[in-house]
This record gives structure tokens, sequence and C-alpha cells, in this order.
């Protein structure tokens, strides 16, 4: 995310330095993307009027605690970790000049552009909330949607929004390879099967740290997790039992739920095809 901040932000004409601590993979990005690069997270900052924190949430205090001493008055420090309580912490702890705040991009770095994004600001005063207003319209003029909450309500969201679906992600993997016929499986796989292999693939092609560490980070994610397995057994077990009334009964009332909450809940069977078409155009795309 750090390197699609850095693409984008030099497409928006900005100076973008970038700094880590891995030579070779900063050697790299300076080749693909012509952007200045040190190792030194210091000196990196001295200049910056922005200054974007995109780091593992076991190294976040680190760096926030190298870089404070060295902060200037005007200076705005920006994070984009995909939990927010313990970072915006971390950064009111340590951070006396300068102005944070916590945001979190809810994409990929496969995201072509902010259009149709969703971000999620998190600021705790006054001052971060009129910065907050700010950066959203400035992600909002460029088609993304903002969002303004508390870091714990965000937390809390984000153990469903990312650490549910990510965790059904995986097991789902496990349990596809587990079967021994998964080549087989994808040749034949209808509509509903690739919209779930593409969860699949899109969770397990990324950053196996960065997972585990949300996985480990979000509130919650034990309880939620063990609901999840509870509801699982529960609807394994009607089917063992070739219980079909009420299978077909709990599968009516989930949908009566569903069509209270969602207003776009009619659509979503087109909205699976619309999602498949447009992954295949990329695809074709890219290879031509």
């Amino acid at each position: 995310m750090g390197q699609w901040f850095a693409r984008f932000l030099l497409k928006e004409g900005k100076q973008v330095i970038i700094t880590g601590r891995n030579e070779r993979k900063l050697l790299t990005t300076r080749e693909q993307l012509g952007v200045d690069i040190t190792t030194n997270n210091v000196e990196a900052i001295k200049q910056a009027n922005v200054i974007v924190l995109s780091l593992p949430i076991d190294s976040f205090e680190q760096v926030v605690e190298q870089i404070s001493p060295h902060m200037r008055s005007g200076q705005i420090v920006l994070d984009i970790t995909s939990v927010k309580a313990l970072p915006v912490e971390i950064m009111h702890r340590h951070i006396k000049t300068g102005l944070v705040l916590g945001t979190h991009p809810v994409f990929g770095p496969g995201a072509r552009d902010m259009s149709n994004q969703n971000f999620v600001l998190t600021p705790t005063n006054d001052e971060e909330n009129s910065l907050a207003q700010k950066v959203g319209h400035y992600v909002e003029e460029r088609g993304a949607k903002a969002t303004l909450m508390t870091p714990g309500e965000h937390d809390e969201m984000m153990t469903i929004v990312l650490g549910l679906s990510h965790f059904i992600a995986i097991t789902s993997a496990d349990t596809l390879i587990s079967s021994e016929k998964f080549q087989r499986m994808k040749e034949v796989g209808g509509t509903t099967y690739r919209v779930l292999l593409t969860l699949v693939e899109s969770v397990i092609s990324e950053d196996p740290e960065l997972y585990a560490s949300l996985q480990m980070s979000l509130p919650g994610m034990s309880r939620v997790e063990e609901l999840f397995l509870k509801k699982s057994k529960e609807w394994a077990d009607l089917v063992k039992s070739k219980d079909k009334q009420t299978f077909v009964q709990r599968m009516t009332d989930l949908r009566t739920e569903l069509e209270k909450a969602d207003p776009d809940f009619g659509s979503a069977y087109e909205s699976m095809y619309r999602l498949l078409e447009t992954q295949e155009f990329d695809k074709s795309t890219d290879l031509s």
C-alpha cells in the first residue's frame, strides 16, 4: 500500500520519498517509480509536509518513536494501518509536534485508482476533525467515499468487515486444497464458485504477516470466529440430518432479514455477474 500511495501521489504531481529497511526492495521501487529513496527514516521526514506511515503493526511504535523527536510544526502524519485504536494511541503518545490522523483505505494494492473505494478517517479532537474533513474532501473529489468514526468504532467494524471475511477466505482455501480435486473444480466451477475462488485467491496471494497481525489485533476476533464456527456447525448439522424443512425456513428467514437491512439485496445476483465480467475484462486487458 505504501507503493500504491507513492504511485498515486506521483500522478498527482507530488514529490515523493520512500524510506524502508530493505535496501534491495527500495532500489527496485526507485527503478519502477522513479522516486527518491533512503533507509534513514529521520532523513526522509525532514523536508516532508505529509508523512504517510505504511507499516506492519508490530513495528509501528518503534518507527513513530524514532521519528517523533525530529518532527516540526505544521507536518501532518497519516497512518494507513488496518487497525486504528492502537496506532492512533501510539501517535498521540509520541508525536507532540505536528498533527496526526488515523486513516484506513479499505482496499488493496490491486485497486487501479480511488474510484468507488472506501476510506475511513478516525479523528479524535477538533483539530484532527478539521484535517479529516479536508482529507475526506480530497479523496471524494477523486471518486472515493470517506467515512468518519472513532478509532474504537472502526476496529469493532473491521473485525467483521476484514477479520471475518479474511477468516472465511483462509478456511475456504484450506478446505478447497484439502479436497484434493482443486484443479478439477476450477475447470468446471460456475459463477458462485468463481466468486468464492476470487475471494480465496485475493486473500491468499497477500502478505501472510499482515493477515496474521490483523487476526491477532482486531478486537473480539476470537468471539466472532467462534460465532461463525457455531453457525457453521448448525448448518452442517441440518445437512447431515437431511432436515430440509428447517434448512429452507432458516434460509428464508435470512433472506427476509437481508431484504430489510440492504436495499440493494435484490440486485446481488446481477452484481455477482458484473463482478466476474469486470474481472475477466481486466485479465484480457492485462494480457494485451
